[in-house]
């Protein structure tokens, strides 16, 4: 819980009085509350500042290119600052709902018109997929900046706990040629089930993004790695903003990335999951 002097702090943040702070959940690497007072609530995020450096101006950064597509409800960035040795990020509050009759269709159509923002592949600053560092330096095409901005490190990192991966470069050759050559698209970047949340109207809202220009399928991959999306999500996206040929064999190649984020932070069944995919592309 927040102590006397960080709530003070707070307190003078804001402008306001806390009338309760009640934490919520926050998974591994944050502690998150929901800040109470009698005008409106907030939601703050906190963190070690030395373990996590800069975590959450990314994570700010990140949430306001979102923000700019003008697609999903994106938490408003209230403050981000710290105290003592913590870091902290205060969002606007979404109240959850229940979903809407054409959640489904809502969701396709947003994420459709979010994958249209584009710029060069990559972001304007490094910054975290959860816990990891997330590099960006910006490449010109999709291949390119998969396999060395999203693949290498991530292997390399897995490599140094000993892990160990066969013929990388013949699987980067195969991949290289089964990328389509599509313009970058805005993508949240960790698009599981526990990152959206549903709006007082009913609608999708995305939080914690690991956000970036890059290709869209992985959003896309992202979404079916742990289920919970619609399967009507899909169509709806694939009709407003269709996919390039054979999109659905090359998800497991996406979602490569993801599972290699888990054997770096877990180990365990994710390293012959990551063997797996290899032996498909290879």
């Amino acid at each position: 819980m927040l102590n006397a002097d960080f709530k003070t702090h707070l307190e003078s943040t804001l402008n306001t009085t806390l009338t309760e702070i009640r934490p919520l959940s926050g998974g591994d690497i944050n502690n998150v509350y929901l800040l109470k007072t009698e005008e409106k609530h907030f939601v703050i995020k906190v963190n070690d500042a030395k373990r996590y450096p800069n975590m959450f101006d990314l994570e700010a950064k990140g949430l306001q290119e979102l923000r700019q597509a003008e697609s999903f409800q994106i938490p408003k960035v209230i403050q981000v600052g710290n105290f003592g040795t913590d870091s902290f990020l205060i969002l606007e509050y979404i109240d959850a709902k229940p979903k809407h009759p054409k959640f489904a269709e809502i969701f396709g159509n947003s994420l459709a018109k979010m994958h249209q923002a584009t710029a060069p592949f990559g972001f304007a600053e490094d910054n975290y997929i959860g816990s990891l560092p997330q590099y960006n330096t910006q490449k010109t095409d999709a291949a390119s900046f998969y396999i060395e901005q999203r693949l290498l490190p991530q292997f390399e990192m897995a490599s140094e706990q000993g892990y160990a991966f066969k013929n990388l470069d013949g699987f980067y050759n195969t991949i290289t040629d089964l990328i389509p050559l599509e313009p970058a698209s805005l993508i949240h970047g960790d698009l599981w089930g526990g990152n959206y949340i549903i709006n007082e109207q009913g609608f999708p809202a995305l939080i914690d993004p690991a956000t970036c220009y890059a290709p869209r399928e992985m959003d896309l991959a992202m979404m079916q790695l742990f289920g919970g999306f619609e399967a009507e999500i899909f169509n709806v996206y694939n009709e407003a903003f269709p996919l390039a040929e054979d999109w659905q064999s090359r998800i497991k190649l996406w979602q490569l990335y993801y599972i290699l984020v888990h054997v770096n932070l877990f180990g365990g069944h994710y390293y012959n999951t990551a063997i797996s995919i290899l032996k498909i592309y290879s």
